[in-house]
């Protein structure tokens, strides 16, 4: 495709990055599935190895079919370019790993899904790095928490597994101030409902696990470039501003510009961290972002319309839904996600955990996993599960308390979701 910043979403989730396959002309995107490629001859294969030409080599590096997909999540988002790889958390992991080293730390927002708490609070110690968990609400918070070793700012657009909309325009005029990058999750919101990037993010990561692809059938991450950070304004960042000794003194914001993470992401990260995306979940993804505009305006309407009868039943104490007039973050809608508030959100049942228990276990049509993003209405209790390695305060901090069920609404019809809904609460509450 050419010019293709004048083509509309509809379009670009189909074609960006797409192209007849020159062997066959076949119009669907081939899996290709090797784990090779032949050289011309050895001065091209010296020339890819020495980053001096963009091509293939193997494919822990890169992939036609996962590159299409790079290039159509990077146009959809606005960014210059996206690294895929094997699932969400590795996409984070992927994301830190160029701005981190031992003893340095990022902000993070107490309102992360359960996984990435760990990940972030846990796991991320055996690299010598740390995270700062704050109320992204308290602005002064997070200005208070960011120090020297400060080398990111982490949160989500639409926070699972309550739907809050953080306030990215606040957030980053707060980590452009301290000149530090802004990663931002934006699983829930996909680039159909908020586009991070024009709201100053620097990165934005992707479990394309989730709406991307959009039918439970693989796993999957992506990080997106905006192209926009000077990687050389300060010695925080050697790994992109600073040579590289395994690319014979190479560097790489000062060589390849805005598409300096990009780079990296590729001829370092997965070279040596090997999070590779395989060309089969590629195809599948590919396949279900044809579609997301589709499924994402009625994920949006049916949560809308599940979400405003659950608040009037008797056995329910709130609904955190963003979409509806009753929330505090309602506001923000029109300005970070305004085609909807998407189609995750929790209810809290006024039964508390054993209710939210028996509630999961009466449900029918809703299927009780450990998703979110599926054409299917999912389920899940995320205290006992998804957040169950947290402690209680962190879990109400993370807006999974005891009492409180999260539900993924799907895209069938919406009279059917609430007749299942009515008499699992009506079994709860007995």
């Amino acid at each position: 495709m050419t010019d293709a910043p004048s083509y509309g979403f509809d379009t670009l989730q189909i074609h960006a990055g797409s192209r007849p396959d020159p062997a066959t002309g076949a119009r669907q995107t081939p899996i290709y599935q090797t784990t090779a490629y032949v050289f011309r001859d050895a001065d091209h294969a010296a020339a890819l190895f020495n980053l001096q030409e963009v091509g293939y080599i193997y494919s822990r590096l890169t992939n036609p079919t996962v590159a299409v997909l790079q290039e159509r999540i990077a146009t959809l988002e606005g960014g210059v370019g996206a690294v895929c790889c094997s699932s969400g958390h590795a996409a984070q992991i992927m994301a830190l790993f160029p701005l981190m080293a031992p003893g340095r730390n990022i902000v993070a927002s107490t309102r992360l899904y359960g996984g990435t708490v760990t990940q972030f609070s846990q796991t991320i110690k055996r690299f010598g790095w740390s995270a700062k968990f704050v109320d992204f609400d308290d602005l002064d918070a997070v200005k208070a928490a960011i120090d020297d070793d400060t080398r990111a700012v982490f949160c989500e657009s639409i926070a699972n597994p309550g739907g809050y909309i953080t306030d990215l325009d606040a957030i980053s005029a707060i980590s452009d101030a301290a000149g530090l990058p802004l990663i931002v999750d934006n699983t829930s919101a996909t680039p159909y409902l908020c586009r991070p990037i024009e709201h100053g993010a620097t990165l934005v990561v992707h479990s394309t696990t989730k709406y991307l692809t959009g039918n439970g059938t693989v796993t999957g991450g992506a990080i997106v470039d905006s192209g926009k950070f000077d990687w050389s304004a300060s010695d925080k960042f050697p790994s992109l501003s600073a040579p590289e000794p395994a690319y014979h003194g190479l560097k790489f914001h000062e060589t390849f510009g805005s598409l300096a993470f990009t780079f990296h992401g590729i001829a370092i990260g997965l070279r040596d961290l090997g999070m590779t995306m395989n060309p089969q979940a590629a195809h599948y993804t590919l396949m279900g972002i044809e579609t997301l505009s589709l499924r994402m305006q009625r994920h949006v309407e049916n949560a809308v319309t599940v979400a405003s009868w659950l608040e009037t039943h008797p056995a329910v104490d709130y609904v955190t839904y963003a979409g509806l007039p009753s929330s505090p973050y309602n506001h923000r809608v029109a300005a970070i996600c305004p085609k909807g508030a998407g189609g995750l959100f929790t209810v809290a049942l006024k039964g508390g955990y054993g209710a939210c228990v028996k509630f999961v276990d009466s449900l029918e049509l809703f299927s009780h996993v450990a998703n979110l993003g599926d054409t299917r209405s999912l389920v899940i209790h995320s205290a006992s599960t998804t957040h169950r390695q947290l402690s209680e305060a962190q879990q109400v901090a993370a807006g999974a308390g005891p009492n409180v069920v999260r539900i993924s609404i799907g895209i069938e019809d919406a009279n059917d979701l609430i007749a299942d809904l009515d008499q699992a609460l009506n079994k709860a509450s007995a």
